[in-house]
Order: structure tokens, then C-alpha cells, then sequence
């Protein structure tokens, strides 16, 4: 019995700084900056991380550019397949005066009310559904006929596939959070 395999990882730190306070409007400019921004210098993978990529039949990655660099450096080589579907879901931070905080605040301020309908013009909670959806049918038709697929992608993003993924018949065998580098792991099982 041959299992499919999905193995969905977290991109490295970024080399934006969170140490900064910023207002509502400074935490949009901000994000947009985060999302151009590759990984911080020095950053190597785990060396468990680096042998399922090269052990995997195809690598898969978000278009960002922290994303497009994680999957080079786990695999030692360009990704098979770049695609949009595994961007970051949006955060629009909400109108709320001179208020500062952290990006890490305003992140789950944003994420919040994001997921109660707030979108500010981006994409909405139930958008990225639909992309997730989308992207989850790509993972699971790549990985069909006993193949491991190695995607690096975001950590919101990541968490939204996993429900995704259990619809389509996976069942996450290994999950290591969602912090910098971190992974999950799904598997199915295939009846010949």
C-alpha cells in the first residue's frame, strides 16, 4: 500500500524586523514590506527539514519571496511549482487612531476581525477559503499515485490547509506548530 504525502512547511525568519511600534496605517505599510522581503541572513533550515525536501518528488511554493527562499534552501535547488494559491492570507490592519503596537499585535488584531468580515478592500476570510480550496486540490492532485510533495508556504495559510487537507482524505501524521521552519506532515493512503 502506497501512501500519497503532503509536507507543508512554515518559511524562515524573516529579515523584516517585529521590534518596531507602528500605527495602524504604519503597520499596513509595514505588512506590504514584509510580504517583499526575503529571509534574514545567516538562516540555515534543520537538517531534518533539508532531507524531506530532498527526498521529496516535487517541491511547491508560495510566490513570496520568504517563502520562494525557504523552499531553496530546504531543497538546494529552484521549486518545481510557484504559485499565488499559497500566498499569506491578508491582514488589514483596522482604523484605530494613533494606537501603536508591535506587528505582532497588530497581526492578531488584524487577524481577528479579519475573520469576523473586516477586509479593508483585501482579499475577505471567505476569498482565501476559496484559494485555499484551490490550493488543497493542487497539494492533493500532485501527490496522487504514492508521491511526496514538499510545499513552503505561511504560517496563517498552513493552519487554514490543514481542514482542507482532512476533507480530501489526509490525516496530519506529524505536526511541529506553526513557528519559523516548522512543518506538518499528511498522509493518505493509497488502496491498490
Amino acid at each position: 500500500m502506497s501512501k500519497d504525502v503532503i509536507i507543508v512547511i512554515r518559511h524562515g525568519k524573516p529579515a523584516l524586523s517585529r521590534n518596531i511600534l507602528l500605527t495602524w496605517r504604519g503597520y499596513r505599510e509595514w505588512w506590504g514590506r514584509y510580504d517583499e522581503s526575503g529571509l534574514a541572513e545567516g538562516q540555515m533550515p534543520p537538517e531534518n527539514v533539508e532531507k524531506l525536501a530532498q527526498n521529496a518528488d516535487m517541491i511547491i511554493s508560495s510566490s513570496l519571496p520568504r517563502a520562494l527562499e525557504t523552499a531553496r534552501a530546504c531543497a538546494g535547488r529552484e521549486p518545481d511549482m510557484i504559485t499565488d494559491e499559497l500566498i499569506e492570507a491578508a491582514l488589514p490592519s483596522p482604523p484605530l487612531g494613533p494606537i501603536r503596537l508591535e506587528p505582532r499585535g497588530w497581526g492578531t488584531i488584524s487577524r481577528i476581525i479579519w475573520i469576523l468580515g473586516y477586509s479593508s478592500g483585501q482579499e475577505t476570510h471567505m476569498e482565501a477559503n476559496r484559494r485555499r480550496d484551490r490550493a488543497a486540490d493542487i497539494l492533493v492532485e500532485k501527490a496522487s499515485g504514492g508521491k511526496t510533495v514538499f510545499v513552503a508556504a505561511h504560517g496563517w495559510f498552513n493552519y487554514m490547509l490543514k481542514g482542507a487537507l482532512k476533507r480530501r482524505g489526509f490525516r496530519c501524521v506529524e505536526n511541529h506548530g506553526s513557528r519559523y521552519w516548522a512543518y506538518r506532515r499528511y498522509e493518505k493512503e493509497n488502496k491498490l
